[in-house]
């Protein structure tokens, strides 16, 4: 468990604090570009920070503090013109940069100078908008593999959830949720509801492991009738640091809104090696939490994470937790926290996760295994999409996607496609930090 001072440490995300002060070195989605389609100026919330994203008349992305500094009316109403965003109460107008460019009322020599706003750099990549809120000079902008790789066809998932970060990212360092959550407990939910029941994470954990690297954690695992030559534990997936998930074709952002809301984000990408066009925009669409009558849907298995995240409360009460050897990966999480925060603290970078040589970030590939971890390998993706439990099923264009995968895996059947392979080379472990733990073979 954790003190009660720790968990704050972990925890509280604000301007000032030792977590927030350490996650405004990494670059953060904020808002899916297609939303600045239908209005160009949008409210955001980000580390407890309340801004204003707009896009100019000229296409510029700016990110500003939500209220002007004349008499202090929220931006959120603002006007976009060629060169900035103009206040709606007297025409102030501000750049990308917060510069003041104008004051229409105003003829005093040098007040326009004075009165800049706070702006934060930010940047389009994949039809996601980042945005970057710690010192300067910031970072590279990742250009991992979905955001950037040719012929994929994309979407976006979007969910606020009312409970803090951590406990949405400490979800990825426990693999052993995995048989339960979205095993048991979907087939308790499925027979509940008078489904056919589908068989799927039935199979026990034997072993877990974590290897530190450096963008973050390796997650294995060793299933019953596996070994460890299988990929899931040669290859794993990981916990890209601090809060990515990388996993079944899928990026899972768990963005920190503030101490108590998160901003999921679930970029999925098509890449079967058929040529698609380029999409103008890519599609966005709610994962909702509940139902239209107020019930968690539970039946659907992105949604219970979801349940089991805000469950916890607003924010884990980790002092009163009992953590056991299986939650080593989580341990190993919470530590890695505590020295990435202490060097933040010493004036340093941190030291994982931080691009800033171009070479090293043309495109950045993450490993991971095929599916193996929950005996999906024999399901054809087409397949996989339209199982009620699978979070596609709220994707508007979902029929067009397993259209799409029908004829890429007919065009492999017949020989005419041979799919691009999924990364499979070992990640590189860290030469000091491994976690393993053998599970009871009691365990039922």
């Amino acid at each position: 468990m954790l003190t009660l001072e720790q968990n704050e440490r972990l925890t509280r995300v604000g301007p000032g604090t030792p977590g927030g002060k350490l996650l405004r070195y990494y670059w953060h989605p904020i808002a899916p570009l297609a939303d600045l389609d239908e209005n160009p100026v949008k409210k955001v919330r980000l580390l407890g920070e309340d801004l204003v994203l707009f896009r100019d008349r000229s296409g510029r992305l700016g990110l500003v503090d939500h209220r002007c500094p004349h008499r202090r009316v929220s931006l959120e109403y603002g006007v976009p013109e060629e060169e900035g965003l103009r206040c709606a109460y007297h025409g102030w107008m501000f750049d990308t940069a917060g510069r003041c460019l104008e004051q229409p009322a105003e003829r005093a020599a040098g007040f326009r100078e004075q009165v800049g706003i706070k702006a934060y750099p930010v940047e389009a990549l994949g039809g996601l908008v980042f945005a970057y809120l710690g010192p300067q000079p910031a970072p590279l902008l990742p250009q991992l593999d979905l955001l950037v790789w040719d012929n994929v066809v994309r979407h976006i998932g979007i969910t606020t959830l009312p409970c803090n970060w951590l406990q949405c990212v400490e979800n990825a360092l426990d693999p052993v949720h995995v048989e339960w959550l979205h095993g048991r407990y979907m087939d308790y939910v499925w027979e509940r509801q008078g489904k056919p029941i589908v068989a799927r994470n039935r199979a026990r954990h034997v072993k877990i492991g974590f290897d530190e690297f450096s963008q973050g954690i390796v997650k294995r695992r060793v299933m019953e009738g596996q070994s460890e030559a299988d990929e899931n534990w040669t290859v794993g997936h990981p916990l890209v640091f601090p809060n990515i998930l990388r996993s079944n074709g899928t990026y899972q952002w768990r963005v920190p809104v503030d101490d108590t809301h998160t901003l999921h984000l679930t970029y999925n990408g098509y890449r079967t090696g058929m040529p698609v066009q380029g999409q103008e925009q890519v599609p966005v669409y709610e994962i909702p939490l509940q139902d239209e009558y107020g019930r968690v849907m539970t039946e659907v298995l992105l949604v219970q994470d979801f349940m089991a995240w805000v469950g916890q409360g607003e924010i884990a009460e980790r002092h009163l937790e009992h953590l056991g050897q299986s939650d080593v990966g989580i341990a190993m999480m919470r530590r890695m926290l505590e020295e990435q925060m202490a060097r933040v603290e010493q004036g340093q970078d941190p030291s994982i996760g931080i691009y800033r040589d171009p070479e090293a970030n043309r495109c950045i590939v993450f490993a991971e295994e095929l599916h193996a971890y929950n005996g999906r390998d024999h399901v054809p993706e087409s397949e996989r999409v339209q199982f009620g439990w699978a979070f596609e099923r709220f994707n508007p264009l979902r029929s067009e996607i397993v259209e799409f995968l029908r004829e890429s895996e007919r065009r492999v059947a017949r020989g005419e496609l041979v799919p691009p392979g999924h990364a499979t080379l070992p990640v590189p472990v860290g030469a000091s930090h491994r976690q393993v733990f053998m599970l009871p073979e009691t365990a039922s």
